[in-house]
């Protein structure tokens, strides 16, 4: 049994949507303005990110034989937990450490995306021949 990509960004995608709003009405009162731009940020790319591994999964489902799909997915859930995760837990503790690892995530998202690319264009170069 394969995993289910695309279940896992829907279900990132609500938890997304759910921080952004208790970012949003839950600690407009209790965070500073750059700390709840912190905490959007990581709403942000947290949901876009869920999207994109809806997508890839859908891409999955269309291509079963290609390894490179899952693994763009598993760089951009490393993405979502890391990068977002330090984000949320930076906004609300204010402790600067966890910023440090943010750029790790960012990194792990630009991964997922480029190995998405090179699945991609080896179906299109199949598909051709």
């Amino acid at each position: 049994m394969k995993f289910n990509w695309t279940a896992l960004g829907g279900a990132l995608a609500f938890v997304a949507i759910a921080l952004g709003a208790f970012g949003a009405h839950g600690l407009e009162k209790t965070l500073d303005a750059h700390h709840l731009e912190v905490f959007k940020t990581g709403a942000y790319y947290h949901l876009v990110h869920a999207l994109g591994l809806i997508l890839i999964g859908i891409r999955i489902h269309q291509r079963p034989e290609c390894r490179l799909l899952p693994a763009a997915c598993l760089l951009l859930t490393i993405g979502i937990a890391v990068f977002s995760g330090s984000l949320y837990v930076f906004a609300i503790t204010a402790n600067a450490r966890w910023a440090m690892i943010t750029p790790l995530g960012g990194l792990s998202f630009m991964a997922g995306w480029i190995v998405f690319c090179v699945a991609e264009s080896g179906s299109t170069r199949k598909s051709t021949q």
